[in-house]
């Protein structure tokens, strides 16, 4: 096997980590010694040991003189776990081959020094696009200090998210449906309106079998929301963070009591300031948010230059109507050069629907 062979290996264990790790990167670890793979690893999730340590604890013999293949430059700082670049020189490693090095400024290239100081040999950019594309949240997160946001809809082939009345339950079939818990898996928070809580009383949960509930964020700029509704009755449960402007004391209070975690944004335009909020929930650690609200929040975060991808699933049927609901409201833009640019990455089909998927261009 090849070091590209190996490397490929490794990234596959990077991927169980998938939904458990965030805010830290998803991250594995192969070791080879005289062309044997003698110990395999990855990060099972945030606060357990990193993947070259979970690595070593799975040796099959010594690693004296060994190869290790690791999907991310490994950490040299104290953070939940020991430095890896202790563990990698006390196991007396012979050559570390890397996928990509860390943006994290504690890491930065500061790990391949202190690795090539104990005379350990250091090769980098093995399977470099596929580990960048694997951990694309994490390097989002970590040079910009914002969650990398996910816009993600269902419509009708001519556009339409829900009828002139407001029907919109369902437009895509159930492989599609299902699939949307695979993204609720996948990232750390859960963005809606409060005209989604109003409308449908959702629960914002994955259904995935030992899947990751994600963080639920409502926008909800009056606090409107209704202590009864879905999401405040199962806020002791998962964590629900109410982003409001004003509350009379007594809701709050309420809220609160009920365990939702409440957090005072400025205005912007009548709303609160999107911009300002995102600033806040990546302090608290919440790394991705995938956007599943109506119109008004979409069109919010595409004016604010808030949303990194889209995620569009497509009906093959026709609703029709020139009142019915749109994916983005408001009053759009003025001429097609003003239009919110993005790059179609990928289609996939879901049953009797399609999902497109793209990620945005700089305006």
């Amino acid at each position: 096997m090849t070091d590209t062979d190996y490397m490929q290996l490794a990234l596959e264990l990077a991927r169980k980590g998938m939904g458990k790790t965030a805010p830290n990167p998803m991250v594995g670890a192969v070791i080879t010694k005289q062309d044997k793979i003698i110990g395999l690893g990855y990060h099972k999730q945030y606060g357990a040991p990193h993947a070259e340590r979970d690595a070593f604890a799975s040796l099959s013999e010594p690693a004296e003189g060994a190869t290790l293949y690791v999907t991310l430059e490994p950490c040299c700082h104290y953070g939940k776990t020991p430095p890896c670049t202790d563990a990698i020189i006390e196991h007396k490693i012979k050559r570390v081959v890397i996928a990509t090095l860390d943006p994290n400024p504690l890491v930065s290239g500061k790990g391949i020094q202190i690795l090539k100081e104990h005379g350990i040999s250091v090769t980098t950019g093995v399977l470099e696009a596929e580990a960048l594309e694997l951990n694309h949240v994490f390097f989002h997160y970590i040079t910009s200090g914002l969650p990398y946001v996910v816009m993600k809809y269902a419509m009708s082939a001519d556009g339409k998210i829900a009828t002139r009345t407001g029907a919109s339950q369902w437009i895509t079939s159930e492989e599609a449906r299902n699939h949307v818990h695979t993204l609720r898996n996948q990232y750390t928070g859960i963005m809606v309106g409060i005209g989604t809580v109003k409308a449908d009383d959702p629960l914002l949960t994955c259904r995935i079998p030992n899947g990751n509930h994600p963080v639920r964020i409502v926008c909800d700029t009056n606090c409107q929301i209704a202590l009864d509704s879905n999401i405040i009755k199962t806020a002791k449960d998962i964590p629900t963070y109410i982003a409001y402007h004003t509350c009379p004391s007594e809701k709050r209070q309420a809220l609160e009591q009920a365990g939702a975690i409440l957090i005072q944004i400025p205005l912007e335009q009548k709303h609160i300031d999107l911009s300002c909020l995102l600033k806040e929930l990546g302090s608290l650690g919440i790394d991705s948010i995938l956007a599943e609200g109506g119109g008004i929040l979409n069109e919010s975060l595409l004016k604010t230059g808030l949303v990194n991808a889209l995620k569009v699933y497509v009906a093959p049927k026709i609703i029709g109507g020139a009142t019915s609901r749109t994916p983005v409201e408001g009053c759009g833009v003025d001429t097609l050069n003003q239009a919110y640019p993005f790059t179609h990455t990928s289609t996939q089909k879901l049953g009797t629907d399609i999902l497109l998927e793209y990620i945005a261009q700089k305006r």
